[in-house]
């Protein structure tokens, strides 16, 4: 009695090749299934259709193979007794959340079957606690961070106690303690009984439970099915991130030469003028309580800046001043010296482009060419520019060639890329992004952080001289994103800055990353083991690395 897939094949309507190609595979009760694989290769693609989603809500594909659910196939089930069997945890949590608060989101499914208010409420307070969100029960939706609606999808979903739990990347927007409370909780499941599959891009997250099945797609077919330990000798590192260990082994044993990728630039080499300045803010949503708290920092051209820090500390709302999305209720924000509150936020848009969390929120045309024109048309740039910045954009986020296809037929981490070469599009002095790597391989972000890093200017460079970008901020869970391309880290919790300076300065001190809820990779500590053989000559400050670079240090 499993999941079994069997030659199973679908082709969207408006695809040209096929997303599933002759897939069989099987998923077990009391086992955990981690698939990994390339954005857009048809991981979620196969979720869709052992959910039912696909065909009944997608529609117009073609559909053939088969799919049985214990037993049953799946063709012959309503969408409605599926999800009783099968619980789905969406890649984008804002798709999945339909109530205006907390605790009727987790009793939505629990009401449509029909279950006595007692049990409802004896599941969403027991859910709750498993999750530790007890503390969101009378929180709008509408106000929780992008980890927060996560945690509160996930609850919808365990509450309903489902046969089979599949998770659609469910660490991309959580902070490391809580993606490590998730993953304890999904060993949990498994070893009660239920069958448990997990997309995810955090591999070695996942490793940490010690799935029994693994999985790896490439361009709509398996091409390794089997046990954690093949697959890390089998797939590519450069494509996937693997354990530091692991990449340092293997790129020692292949003799490879040391690998270019963009340097951030010294702390030396940052300039002095702040382009953003934060004095004294403070900030609440409404009438609610204060969420950030006496906020001073600032942005210089040539910095590369990773915020990282808990779920609901402030991460967003703090840079969301920056383009003029939130107003500081006390304090000022300075752009060039000018208070952001005599600027409107179409003329904030001109210095600051802002890539959000979810690109639900900002994608709508209906060609990603005509998506990638709309900012930069708006803010006055002639045809032959936008040709040329749509053209490099994409080629920045290897997208090119999908010019007229939907945005929003594109897999959820390709148009994350999209999203973000629409800000690139419009060329703005500063690029902010939320959660950058959400639905992305590690060979794609690699690509574009190396890109968008390698079009910064410097302090002594004018903007008539080399265009590009003059600082970079990002928000993140990753943190080997912020060791491998952040020259500062900003550590932010409880709505406030409690560390801010090199990477080296804020991650040394590992005792407080984990008082904020985050946990060291093995990347940052073979970094920190490296710390004495890893500063550049005549330079005082320390370069973090990769692994593949770490792997050439004697």
């Amino acid at each position: 009695m499993t999941i079994r897939v069997t030659n199973l094949s679908y082709h969207y309507r408006n695809q040209r090749e096929r997303t599933l190609d002759g897939l069989s595979t099987e998923f077990k009760p009391g086992e955990v299934t981690l698939i990994a694989g390339a954005s857009g290769c048809g991981k979620t693609t196969l979720i869709r259709c052992i959910n039912g989603l696909i065909p009944r809500s997608y529609t117009g594909g073609e559909l053939s193979g088969a799919i049985e659910l214990f037993g049953q196939d799946t063709a012959a089930l309503t969408l409605a007794t599926i999800s009783q069997i099968i619980g789905t945890v969406l890649q984008d949590p804002e798709k999945q959340i339909v109530a205006s608060d907390v605790t009727s989101e987790i009793a939505f499914g629990l009401e449509n079957l029909g279950l006595p208010r007692d049990e409802i409420r004896e599941r969403i307070a027991h859910t709750a606690e498993l999750l530790h969100i007890s503390n969101l029960l009378t929180r709008e939706t509408f106000l929780l961070s992008g980890g927060e609606k996560q945690k509160v999808a996930l609850a919808g979903v365990l509450a309903m106690r489902p046969r089979a739990v599949l998770l659609d990347e469910p660490l991309a927007s959580l902070d490391p303690a809580s993606g490590r409370e998730a993953l304890a909780l999904m060993r949990h499941l498994a070893d009660a009984g239920i069958a448990v599959v997990i997309i995810e891009h955090r591999i070695e997250d996942v490793l940490a439970i010690h799935p029994e099945h693994c999985v790896y797609m490439s361009a709509g077919r398996i091409t390794y099915d089997g046990d954690a330990a093949g697959l890390l000798q089998s797939v590519d590192w450069r494509e996937i991130k693997l354990p530091a260990s692991v990449v340092m082994q293997r790129v020692r044993a292949a003799g490879m030469a040391v690998p270019h990728r963009a340097r951030s630039k010294s702390p030396e080499q940052v300039g002095s003028k702040s382009i953003i300045e934060y004095r004294q803010v403070g900030f609440g949503y409404a009438d609610g309580p204060e969420v950030l708290h006496d906020i001073n920092c600032a942005i210089r051209r040539g910095e590369i800046i990773a915020l990282i820090g808990p779920n609901g500390a402030g991460k967003s709302t703090l840079l969301k001043h920056a383009i003029g999305l939130n107003r500081p209720v006390r304090g000022q924000v300075l752009v060039d010296g000018v208070d952001s509150a005599a600027l409107t936020v179409a003329q904030l848009a001109r210095a600051v482009g802002f890539v959000f969390q979810s690109p639900s929120h900002m994608l709508f045309a209906p060609t990603v060419r005509e998506e990638l024109a709309f900012g930069p048309r708006n803010i006055g740039l002639d045809a032959e520019t936008i040709a040329l910045n749509t053209d490099n954009a994409l080629a920045t986020v290897a997208l090119t060639g999908t010019e007229d296809q939907p945005p929003l037929a594109l897999s959820f981490g390709q148009q994350k890329r999209i999203s973000i070469a629409s800000i690139l599009t419009m060329n703005p002095r500063i690029v902010i992004m939320d959660e950058p790597t959400a639905g992305q391989d590690y060979a794609n972000y690699t690509h574009f952080m190396d890109d968008i890093v390698s079009h910064m200017r410097t302090d002594a460079e004018s903007a008539n001289a080399k265009p590009g970008f003059e600082a970079l901020a990002f928000i993140t869970h990753d943190l080997d994103l912020a060791i491998t391309y952040a020259n500062r880290i900003m550590l932010v919790a409880d709505g406030r800055i409690v560390a801010d300076g090199t990477p080296e300065e804020v991650l040394l001190d590992t005792a407080r990353l984990e008082r904020c809820r985050i946990h060291p990779t093995s990347l940052l500590e073979a970094n920190l083991a490296a710390l004495n053989k890893t500063t550049p000559s005549g330079m005082q400050s320390h370069r973090f690395m990769s692994a593949a670079e770490l792997a050439f240090l004697a």
